[in-house]
């Protein structure tokens, strides 16, 4: 039951950040939940280094995955990739 909620909330943080960030290009559904969970994953970071406790990697809420997914795209358009 727990996979099924990290897919779907990653489905939605992906959907959500993909609006913020258009980048032009289809990640189609696995994707975009593979955006969310490492906008999950990045966003739990730099929470964690801003708020000084180290470099734990751990996942964020989902505010904090919305951030980290957006965080992603901007990297990922820079990069053009």
């Amino acid at each position: 039951m727990a996979l099924l909620g990290w897919l779907v909330i990653g489905f939605v943080v992906g959907i959500l950040a993909r609006i913020i960030v258009p980048t032009g290009r289809t990640y189609g559904c696995l994707g975009t939940i593979l955006l969310g969970i490492v906008g999950s994953i990045v966003g739990g970071t730099l929470a964690s280094v801003l708020a000084g406790d180290g470099f734990d990697v751990q996942p964020a809420g989902f505010i904090g995955s919305v951030i980290g997914a957006v965080a992603v795209l901007v990297v990922l358009r820079s990069r053009g990739k």
